[in-house]
């Protein structure tokens, strides 16, 4: 594989660690990101004369001369497909689209082609950054297949390190719009009483946890109160459903963004989300609390009642702060229509 080397001098007083030291020596216009600097040590790509350095707790001193192999980006194998986009946004380095329901972000087994990935290669060809690898061209950041909206996609290197390390931050603002089971009350003293959860100024219902990949089954998620990676999630309700009330829109915002984050959260605080066949349960509604009608639709709703409403960041060239918005999808549009109904 190619590769190109970068030469760092570490300067005075340096970090105690090989990591933060080289996050903070490093050149800006090396465009590598404190994500991309420790899968390079993992990978044995950094050395210090002849000895090569993969702890990232390894000491360095004032002076040291470490050596960066990086590897070039290699062209993708995957094949553009033509597939439509709903694109919000596009400059030169950046595109925001709004994925449906269904598509899968990049190819993996199982999903070999009709993802995300192989229509952007056919909308902007070698157009996208290949900090990603070769199998995730210009992706940034995911959502889950059967959950629609909000995705920006990089174009350019300098634009996916720099909406990596927004992400890294968690100075991205997401937020998300979801159906779930009950209504979510930060007075109600059960919820109250759930580890993990607290609440905040205007009836917002905060959830902090570990998250990890689940004891038994390797393909979900799961709470945890020791190891695993730090997750909040914070929610509100925006409408509620039923007589008494059944269902609950929720307004789901993001500090971190953690693989299936709100669909488990939600769970964990027992609301989960209507269609969701890993973590929402075996729900049922009260023959009394909706019309038919509506049991039925909420019953058939096929996937997770999810969907990444909105998206800001800052743009990672220019520095502009960028909004966007996604409306409600039809599915869950037409879900929730026949509720208020």
């Amino acid at each position: 594989m190619a590769s190109t080397l970068l030469r760092v001098t570490i300067k005075a007083a340096p970090p105690p660690r090989l990591d933060k030291a080289l996050a903070r020596d490093v050149p800006d216009d090396a465009a590598l990101s404190r994500t991309r600097l420790a899968r390079l040590i993992a990978d044995g790509h950094v050395l210090r004369g002849t000895e090569v350095l993969t702890d990232p707790k390894a000491r360095v001193d004032e002076g040291d001369v470490l050596q960066i192999v990086v590897p070039v980006a290699q062209d993708s194998h995957i094949g553009p497909e033509d597939i439509p986009l709903d694109i919000l946004f596009e400059d030169d380095d950046l595109v925001v689209v709004n994925k449906p329901a269904g598509m899968v972000v990049h190819p993996a087994p199982g999903s070999p082609g009709g993802t995300l990935v192989n229509a952007l290669l056919h909308h902007f060809g070698g157009h996208l950054s290949g900090v990603g690898g070769k199998m995730r061209p210009g992706i940034v950041h995911r959502i889950d297949k059967d959950t629609s909206g909000l995705l920006v996609v990089a174009k350019s290197d300098r634009a996916h390190h720099g909406l990596a390390a927004q992400f890294e931050k968690h100075s991205v603002a997401r937020s998300y719009r979801a159906l779930c089971y009950g209504v979510p009350d930060t007075g109600d003293p059960r919820l109250r009483g759930v580890r993990g959860v607290s609440a905040e100024p205007g009836n917002v219902i905060c959830i902090t946890t570990q998250l990890a990949r689940h004891r038994t089954d390797r393909q979900r998620q799961a709470v945890f109160f020791g190891p695993g990676r730090h997750a909040v999630t914070r929610a509100r309700v925006l409408d509620r459903f039923g007589t008494p009330a059944a269902l609950a829109l929720l307004e789901c915002r993001l500090e971190t963004g953690r693989t299936h984050q709100i669909r488990v959260h939600m769970a964990h605080v027992g609301h989960g989300l209507v269609g969701d066949p890993v973590y929402g349960g075996r729900r049922k509604l009260a023959a009394t609390a909706v019309t038919p009608a509506a049991a039925d639709a909420v019953r058939g709703f096929p996937r997770q009642a999810l969907h990444a409403a909105e998206l800001g960041f800052d743009h990672p060239v220019s520095g502009d702060w960028m909004a966007f918005e996604a409306e409600m999808p039809q599915d869950m549009a037409a879900l929730l229509d026949v509720l208020r109904r």
